[in-house]
């Protein structure tokens, strides 16, 4: 049997709205599915799947222009939160369906809801980049309470530092003592730069076969870690494309008169473009930080659960 590669973390522009300077209405990425398609086949990956933010558009658009293609499979990231707060769970969602994708958008702000409907339906998903929106915003022991309601992580993202990489990991595979979970990876690319760096293997022969391997948690991560870099280098390649768009290039997201205020704004703006770079560094420094408070809690728990296991013996 041979081993199939899938970048499993891939945007196009179909990611519509950017959670930064929402004002400007700049979308989370503006790759061509096309594009990425290409891109993705040139870098190795034997199947191809596009995980927009809510959307299966990308993934639809490149099934239109190959409707015989057995190389690809409908997947997305569902953006839910936390009920009660702001915090944001990404769960990659793989082999779904278009009726699937419109039962779960009602059901986004309460992140428990989607997970208990994709288990009903039997669709393989995972939680993604763990750490990336969590800043304490409830307790750590309560916010770990996801890991028992999803059957995988994702523990090689290419945006991630290699720390939290490292670190998700080894919770995947030894969570609360029980069987590991399953490991997905992807480069989470808003650019084509970075397309089929990061990806997941397992052993298949057929798309179906690959997503079964997923759901019996037979796959291997593989490929680059994430750094400051790379995020920066990605985000100004969104802003550049951005700019593109004002000027006619890309999709047309604004008329007119909005694109003249938004590229007038962008040409003001260019002193400030040092902003991409210190948004990302202070973000980094978050999720370091983060990495660091969960190391330490999992390695307390470690030592009270062996304490606990001496005093029985005694």
């Amino acid at each position: 049997m041979r081993t199939l590669r899938a970048d499993l973390h891939v945007h196009s522009w179909h990611s519509r709205q950017s959670g930064n300077l929402r004002f400007l209405k700049s979308r989370d990425c503006y790759s061509n599915p096309d594009d990425v398609y290409r891109v993705a086949k040139a870098r190795g990956m034997d199947l191809v799947t596009i995980t927009d933010h809510d959307s299966i558009d990308g993934c639809l658009a490149l099934l239109d222009r190959r409707p015989d293609a057995r190389d690809i499979f409908i997947s997305e990231e569902v953006s839910c939160w936390w009920p009660g707060t702001d915090i944001q769970v990404h769960l990659g969602v793989y082999g779904t369906t278009e009726r699937l994708h419109r039962e779960i958008q009602p059901l986004r702000r309460n992140v428990f809801e989607v997970i208990a409907r994709l288990h009903q339906a039997q669709v393989f998903f995972a939680l993604n980049h763990l750490l990336h929106f969590y800043r304490g915003q409830v307790a750590l022991d309560t916010y770990l309470r996801l890991l028992d309601h999803v059957p995988a992580l994702e523990v090689r993202n290419g945006t991630m530092l290699p720390a939290h990489n490292a670190l998700i990991e080894r919770v995947a595979r030894s969570w609360r003592g029980g069987p590991p979970l399953g490991m997905t990876g992807g480069s989470d690319a808003h650019t084509l730069r970075r397309i089929g760096r990061t990806w997941t293997s397992a052993s298949a022969d057929t798309a179906g076969a690959f997503l079964h391997a997923l759901n019996e948690r037979r796959t291997e991560p593989g490929g680059v870690h994430g750094s400051i870099a790379a995020v920066t280098l990605d985000a100004y390649g969104v802003v550049a494309r951005y700019c593109g768009s004002l000027v006619g290039i890309g999709p047309q997201d604004h008329g007119p008169l909005r694109r003249a205020a938004c590229l007038a704004f962008a040409v003001a703006s260019s002193p400030a473009q040092f902003v991409p770079i210190v948004l990302v560094t202070r973000g980094k420094r978050g999720e370091a930080r983060e990495v660091r408070r969960l190391a330490a809690a999992l390695e307390g728990a470690a030592a009270a659960g062996l304490a606990r296991t001496s005093a029985e013996a005694l």
